[in-house]
């Protein structure tokens, strides 16, 4: 079996065309395609989803974001609304999605700018394995933590002899 890479990041959102217009706006997304609306059984949705069998597919949106993996949005009808995903990054499950842009300080003001949660930061590293990263998490409009990155070149661990890092940046 030979093993390509990461094709796509799959999660829930609770309104569609809000994280659609986010990702499209912040980070120049495009919809590769869209289901609407699924037309499955209770026994599709337990036995190849794992979902309870009553939870039914609103949508799913595949978006391409720059040069890496797609990301895939699901939309459920039927599940009781959270208000946020996680409460904790710590927490067991616990994710984020890092968007590499060329410059985290403009890209982390941009978010603050248009009233998106931003922690501190961005957050320069100048010493150790992760030497050269600037890095800052926010949060999305429903509650994901995300994160922007961007990169002074190679990072300390490849400077040392370790394995480079797979970046999006063309020709990386």
């Amino acid at each position: 079996m030979k093993i390509y890479g990461v094709q796509h990041i799959g999660f829930t959102v609770p309104d569609m065309d809000k994280a659609v217009a986010f990702f499209e706006a912040f980070f120049g997304a495009v919809i590769c395609l869209s289901t609407g609306k699924l037309d499955v059984d209770d026994t599709f949705m337990a036995h190849r989803l794992g979902v309870p069998g009553d939870r039914r597919i609103e949508d799913i949106k595949v978006l391409r974001v720059g040069n890496g993996a797609n990301l895939e949005l699901f939309q459920y009808s039927g599940e009781p609304l959270m208000d946020e995903p996680l409460k904790r990054n710590s927490q067991s499950g616990g994710y984020h999605i890092a968007f590499q842009v060329d410059d985290c300080d403009a890209a982390a003001e941009r978010l603050r700018v248009a009233g998106i949660e931003v922690l501190d930061g961005p957050n320069y590293v100048d010493s150790g394995v992760m030497a050269g990263l600037t890095w800052c998490y926010f949060k999305a409009p429903w509650g994901q933590f995300l994160e922007i990155v961007s990169m002074d070149g190679s990072l300390g661990a490849e400077r040392a002899g370790g394995h480079p890092q797979w970046s999006p940046v063309v020709g990386a």
